[in-house]
């Protein structure tokens, strides 16, 4: 289904949907319009999606035991440790 509506773009918009339209990578000023509303939906979509799995990982994170900045430290200096070791260092 197609709904009829009146939008108003800048002179610079229009030169380059019509444009489009000359090079033939668009039927219609129309198509050009219903393209970029397509694109803007598909990226309200992708942050949204990106913005719930960060607030689920903080989430996650929050939920998770906290360590102390010490033991935080000696978890990293054994993790190194394990590396180098691993390497022949």
């Amino acid at each position: 289904m197609s709904v009829k509506a009146s939008v108003s773009i800048s002179d610079q918009q229009d030169l380059f949907a019509r444009k489009l339209v000359e090079e033939g990578r668009f039927s219609s000023l129309s198509a050009v319009v219903q393209r970029g509303l397509e694109l803007v939906r598909e990226e309200t979509e992708l942050k949204d999606a990106e913005l719930a799995a960060l607030k689920k990982l903080i989430d996650d994170r929050m939920d998770d035991e906290f360590v102390t900045i010490e033991e935080s430290d000696k978890q990293i200096a054994a993790m190194i440790a394990e590396k180098k070791a691993a390497l022949g260092l």
